[in-house]
């Protein structure tokens, strides 16, 4: 756009050029500075209103009031109502995990109420009005917190009772618990008895488990493999250590399946039933021992027969 002017004060016209860039702030500062005087004239009028009870604007202004009351008390009510709503979500909450809470702590062998389990949550914490206008923001707020302290309780209880369990299944990974030959025939027990090849009275320090050749051994429980070669006696023999001390043996095996430093989990393949060493035939010699002590494999294995 070009503007031309022409005055007998000048020589010569003279235009000016207005690209859309300076239209479009020409047009905005016009739009605000007419904002502005709208707002100044509001406030003027609803002031002026005010103090000189003007009967002209006395209605306008009591409209304005009546309406940011209502507006005011409408978000009142919607919070009030969404506290409440969630004051029943924390209370439902709170009775599952109870539920839930007293049957774990069955389970783990302890009574409900040594853990705070099974309280109502209406003892714990006052139950929400059954108007949402009854009670204060402050109460309900009060509530809500009383109610989130007891979720975060009963989520700690919780998780106590979890590492419990986590620790009870780790224990029963590392005892040996699993019969190393899946359908062995039981032969011999432990304890002292005649010598097989002398004759004479020995301490026979396990179990036999008589077995097909190439038969999978496994292990007991979970653990780290700490011998795992030939020995004068057991011929090819595995030792895995489970930790508190306790530690089983599978000898006169055909074929060892695992290399010392390996980490079993129970019920792993770790060899094959042979006659090597000082056997009479094929079969699983099974040791368990406590302290190197050798101990009734019967305290572990649920045995056959």
């Amino acid at each position: 756009m070009n503007i031309i002017l022409v005055s007998e004060n000048l020589s010569t016209a003279r235009s000016i050029h207005l690209n859309g860039l300076h239209i479009v702030l020409a047009g905005g500062s016009f739009l605000a500075v007419s904002l502005l005087l709208a707002g100044a004239l509001n406030v003027f009028a609803l002031r002026y209103a005010a103090e000189a009870r003007s009967p002209l604007l006395k209605p306008l202004v009591a409209s304005f009031v009546q309406e940011e009351t209502e507006r005011s008390q409408s978000s009142l009510r919607d919070q009030l109502h969404a506290m409440a709503s969630k004051i029943g979500e924390l209370q439902a909450q709170l009775l599952r995990l109870d539920v839930l809470g007293e049957r774990l702590a069955k389970v783990g062998g302890f009574r409900p109420q040594e853990l705070l389990f099974g309280h109502s949550p209406g003892k714990a914490a006052p139950v929400a009005p059954a108007s949402p206008e009854a009670a204060s923001a402050s109460d309900l707020s009060r509530q809500i917190e009383t109610l989130a302290n007891e979720v975060q309780d009963r989520g700690d209880q919780l998780g106590f009772l979890e590492s419990l369990f986590a620790r009870s299944r780790a224990r029963r990974q590392l005892l040996p618990s699993v019969l190393p030959i899946e359908g062995g025939l039981y032969t011999s027990n432990f304890g002292w008895r005649s010598d097989p090849f002398n004759g004479t009275k020995s301490m026979h320090a396990g179990v036999d488990f008589l077995a097909d050749p190439g038969t999978p051994i496994l292990a007991a429980a979970a653990g780290l493999v700490v011998y795992a070669d030939q020995h004068a006696q057991y011929g090819n023999m595995i030792e895995i250590d489970h930790g508190n001390n306790l530690t089983t043996r599978y000898a006169h095996a055909r074929k060892i399946g695992v290399k010392a430093g390996d980490i079993v989990q129970r019920g792993a393949l770790i060899g094959e039933v042979g006659s090597t060493g000082r056997a009479t035939g094929p079969h699983l010699h099974f040791e368990v021992r406590e302290n190197g002590v050798a101990q009734h494999p019967g305290r572990f294995l649920k045995m056959p027969g």
